[in-house]
């Protein structure tokens, strides 16, 4: 099956922006496109999840979302205090092979980092990738302290044997520091991995056709995109 994993070196870093902008350039393409959620959390019955802004970003898209819990807190103990199951890796594997049947590519999108528990037994992420056999995309902030953060997501990634597909930094700001440019440099020194693209600040809040162009203009080749990291790093003075 074709899955991608989607996975941040903190929270609130743009991974579902990230996820949405593959999703948007998979469906531009021709191909059907599912995303899956195993775990939203800080979200009420009936509120907006992550899955609304794939679906209000790239038309046409597949969701589906496995548990849902109310506090924002790390799934396992979200789904402790509220008196729910929790989501467990082989959930979430397998309902990535029920969509892989039907669709050219499953994204799945984490909550929070790659080693953020879903349950009691401390399965992860991490174990959802390696269990598919699937390639991980680290979403990283623009700004400082985040080489050290995505060095430790991507050596952890190394240590279990899951290939890392590239770093994107989630919210490209409109006017990067000192600290934003040179990461342009160094992250991809850091993780080991390319920097396979840059989205704007904001480009959650653009209408599906202006998001479609910010997501080709910020995603590499490899995703149907045209970001080339060395051209956008002379532009943004790196």
């Amino acid at each position: 099956m074709a899955v991608i994993v989607i996975t941040g070196t903190n929270t609130g870093v743009g991974k579902t922006i990230v996820t949405a902008a593959l999703a948007a350039l998979t469906r531009a393409g021709g191909r059907r496109v599912a995303v899956l959620k195993p775990a939203q959390t800080g979200v009420a019955p009936g509120e907006e999840g992550d899955l609304d802004v794939v679906r209000r970003l790239a038309d046409g898209v597949t969701t589906r979302e496995l548990r849902r819990y109310p506090e924002p807190l790390a799934p396992d103990t979200a789904a402790r205090r509220a008196g729910l199951p929790p989501v467990r890796p082989a959930d979430v594997a397998a309902a990535a092979g029920e969509l892989s049947s039907d669709h050219d590519l499953v994204l799945i999108e984490g909550a929070g980092g790659l080693l953020v528990r879903f349950d009691d037994a401390g399965g992860t992420l991490a174990d959802v990738a390696w269990s598919l056999g699937a390639p991980v995309l680290v979403v990283a902030q623009a700004g400082l302290g985040t080489l050290n953060a995505t060095a430790l997501t991507t050596e952890s990634l190394r240590h279990r044997g899951i290939s890392c597909a590239g770093v994107v930094v989630g919210s490209w700001p409109r006017e990067p520091d000192l600290a934003s440019r040179c990461n342009l440099a160094d992250l991809p020194t850091v993780a080991g991995a390319p920097l396979a693209g840059a989205l704007p600040e904001d480009a959650g809040k653009l209408d599906a056709a202006e998001f479609l162009d910010a997501a080709r203009r910020g995603l590499a080749p490899g995703f149907g995109g045209t970001f080339d990291p060395a051209e956008f790093s002379r532009s943004a003075g790196a």
